[in-house]
């Protein structure tokens, strides 16, 4: 996706520099700049759940790795939920 944005002058002067001492494009550094940003507020969203929370975001998780096209019953869940 392509998109346009604007950048103070000062901030894309700056973007240049560290793009320099950092060896890559400023597009490139921009992208890792976001997506540390993105993980770092996922991260602390994260710890400020609760530990029951964390553990339904767990449980959701692993659900999604699962294949859906097997049935099991709430039986065999709470069974395995007490072992």
């Amino acid at each position: 996706m392509k998109k346009n944005i604007d950048i103070d002058e000062r901030v894309l002067f700056k973007l240049k520099i560290l793009s320099a001492f950092e060896d890559m494009s400023v597009k490139a550094l921009m992208e890792k700049a976001v997506s540390f940003y993105v993980e770092h507020k996922e991260k602390e969203k994260f710890d400020r759940l609760s530990q029951e929370e964390k553990e339904d975001v767990g449980l959701l998780a692993l659900m999604m790795e699962t294949e859906n096209d097997e049935y099991v019953s709430r039986e065999e869940v709470m069974d395995f939920l007490d072992s």
